[in-house]
């Protein structure tokens, strides 16, 4: 299986890279510019999706919820007061799994900070019930994007 690097942002930005669906068979799609979309897709469709970090030698795994596309690429987004946030800025190396009907969904990746206000802005007016939370002017809103 062919290994992808991607960078994200702690709103993840998914650029053209490959990815990884599977079902009984395997099947890689190849880099393209539409894989972003497609990967943004697959998560929104799974609603819930599983980002792994690393703490030293000792991996952490959570749910997460929020992928969207912004300038083109995936993101998600989480708060610098959680420890994925710590994880993250430590090592940038993370995995994001999905799973749906039969088919599942597997991104190797490192996470890399996008601090703009407008990336994060954009997320949280995709995603109402964050706003509870987060404000893209406070300073614990943090946005990450994908690299491959």
């Amino acid at each position: 299986m062919k290994k992808l690097t991607a960078i994200i942002a702690f709103l993840l930005m998914l650029t053209a890279c490959g990815n990884k669906q599977q079902n009984s068979t395997m099947s890689t799609i190849t880099p393209n510019p539409q894989n972003a979309l497609r990967a943004q897709q697959f998560l929104k469709d799974a609603q819930t999706y599983f980002l792994a970090t690393v703490d030293g030698d000792q991996p952490h795994v959570r749910p997460f919820g929020t992928a969207e596309i912004f300038e083109g690429r995936l993101y998600i987004q989480t708060g610098k007061s959680k420890n994925v946030y710590k994880q993250l800025k430590a090592n940038p190396k993370a995995e994001i799994c999905a799973y749906k009907d039969g088919k599942w969904i597997r991104i190797e990746c490192e996470l890399i900070p996008d601090d703009r206000v407008s990336a994060k802005k954009d997320m949280l007016d995709k995603n109402e019930s964050l706003r509870s939370m987060y404000n893209e002017n406070d300073d614990n809103t943090e946005s990450k994007h994908v690299l491959c």
